[in-house]
Formats: structure tokens, C-alpha cells, sequence
């Protein structure tokens, strides 16, 4: 059997394809259309490719949107006042602030500065706890992305083993959360754990650790789904994944590629946690 492919392009195409109707509703309504703004700090290559990849989604939807790139030499006080302002303008609803930053800046006081109603990366401390608490509004993109895909081929997750490679705070941590929010029975593995007797099981299995092939495709179950947001770029300058995908492929039910999996629905989930942001801060 070979797995049938999770198209993460398609189905990013189609979030943006609804994005683009209530976007129309929102301006039609309210006047004005959901705004993003991006900070990116210094010239770190890889920021500046995913923020004109932000920006440039963001225009086609109709989004406001505003990039500030500061100088590396920016001091920590100097990006705390950019986003207070940020924070209090009307037009914007959502705020990002580009990671990495430079190591004389503390990222997790300069994410906790951002008004959490406007924290469409949900990273804020505050959008943590509710996703903990099972009331989430602004979720991880990456993560909300991968529910997406599971709901996009109809798969309930309910009563299902659920694996989850890693345990960043960025995908691992809120991925298993939820999962558990639709009563997945989840498993959390790290470098202590014994990945293949896990995933063995696993009904589900989402890789996110940045290890090309560290998930084996004889591993997989057969029939399982297979989630890879591992993009792991090669000494060729190809893409590969956290799972093996060759392998893998020939025993799951579902698969993502890399790229093309997951990778443009983590963008596509950040326009749509923009305008879930926009909509709650408008109907106020």
C-alpha cells in the first residue's frame, strides 16, 4: 500500500481562498480589513524569506500590512518601544515578531510585550495557558496547521495513540495539547525516549525535532497518518524531513511531504489567526 499525500499546498490555498471571503466581510462591515505588522531585526537570510513570504500572503488577501526591519545594533529598550506602539495602534491586529533575534536582545521579554489579543504567532505566556486550559483563541501556527490537515482528510483523532516528536514550545508542546483538547490519547517522546517502540503504535505520529530521518519508515504502523514538519535543508540544498519518507510512504494511510506538507500551512494559519484577531478586536 502507498500512502496517500497530504497536500499542505492545496490545502493552504484553500485557507486563503476563505480568508480572502471574510476578509471582504470584515472591510464590508467594519470599514477596514484585518493589519498585520512584522518586525524583523538585522540580516538573518532565512527571516528575511519567510517575512516577504508573510507580507506578501498578507497583500493578496487584502490584509493592511507593515514590515519594520531594524538595525541589528537595535537596542532592547528601542524594540520594546516599537511594539507598545504597535500595541496601541487601532489598525493593527496582529503582531510578529521575526525569530531569531540578535543575542543581546531577550526574545521571551520582547514576545511577552506583545498585547496577547494581537499575538498571532500565540506565544505569549497568556495564549499558552489557554490552549493549556483547553480554551484556546491565538494557537501556534505550525501546530494549528497540522490540525487543519487532519481535518482536511476527515480523520478523528478521538480515543486515537497519538505521538508527538519533540517538545519545543513552537510545535511539540502545543501540538500534544491539542491533540489532547480532541481527546487523543497523546504521547509526548524526547531525547530520553524510546522513539521506535512509540511511534510503533502510534495511530498518528507528528515529527518536529530538525533531525533529518530521525523517524524511521519500518517504524510507522500501517495505515497511520504521518505528519513531517521536519524541513531539514540538505549539502545539495534539497529538503528533507524528520521521517523517512521513502519507507514510510509504502506503510502509512496518509503522509505530508517535505516541502509542500506542512511548511505553506503554517503561513496560511498565520492569516487565519490575523483575522480571528481581527474579528474578536472589531466586534468589541
Amino acid at each position: 500500500m502507498t500512502a496517500q499525500l497530504i497536500d499542505g499546498k492545496a490545502l493552504a490555498n484553500k485557507v486563503k481562498g476563505e480568508l480572502k471571503l471574510v476578509t471582504a466581510q470584515l472591510v464590508e462591515k467594519y470599514g477596514r480589513p484585518p493589519g498585520i505588522a512584522v518586525v524583523r531585526v538585522g540580516e538573518d537570510p532565512a527571516s528575511k524569506v519567510y517575512v516577504t513570504s508573510k507580507k506578501k500572503t498578507a497583500e493578496e488577501l487584502g490584509f493592511g500590512s507593515w514590515e519594520h526591519h531594524l538595525d541589528a545594533s537595535v537596542t532592547q529598550a528601542e524594540l520594546l518601544g516599537l511594539v507598545r506602539k504597535l500595541n496601541a495602534d487601532p489598525l493593527v491586529d496582529g503582531i510578529l515578531v521575526q525569530l531569531p533575534l540578535p543575542k543581546h536582545i531577550d526574545s521571551a521579554l520582547v514576545l511577552e510585550a506583545i498585547d496577547p489579543a494581537k499575538d498571532v504567532d500565540g506565544f505569549h505566556a497568556l495564549n499558552a495557558g489557554h490552549l493549556f486550559q483547553g480554551r484556546p483563541s491565538l494557537v501556534p501556527c505550525t501546530p494549528l496547521g497540522c490540525m487543519r490537515m487532519l481535518e482536511d482528510i476527515h480523520y478523528d483523532v478521538a480515543g486515537k495513540s497519538c505521538v508527538v516528536v519533540g517538545r519545543s514550545t513552537i510545535v511539540g508542546r502545543p501540538m500534544a495539547l491539542l491533540l489532547l483538547n480532541k481527546s487523543a490519547t497523546v504521547t509526548i517522546c524526547h531525547s530520553k525516549s524510546d522513539v521506535a517502540a512509540e511511534v510503533r503504535r502510534a495511530d498518528v505520529v507528528v515529527a518536529a525535532v530538525g533531525q533529518t530521518g530521525l523517524v524511521k519508515g519500518e517504524w510507522i504502523k500501517p495505515g497511520a497518518v504521518v505528519i513531517d514538519v521536519g524541513i531539514n535543508r540538505q549539502a545539495d540544498g534539497k529538503l528533507k524531513g524528520d521521517v523517512e519518507f521513502e519507507v514510510a510512504k509504502e506503510r502509512a494511510g496518509w503522509i505530508t511531504p517535505v516541502p509542500g506538507g506542512v511548511g505553506p500551512m503554517t503561513i496560511a494559519m498565520l492569516m487565519q489567526n490575523t483575522v480571528t484577531a481581527a474579528t474578536a478586536r472589531l466586534a468589541k
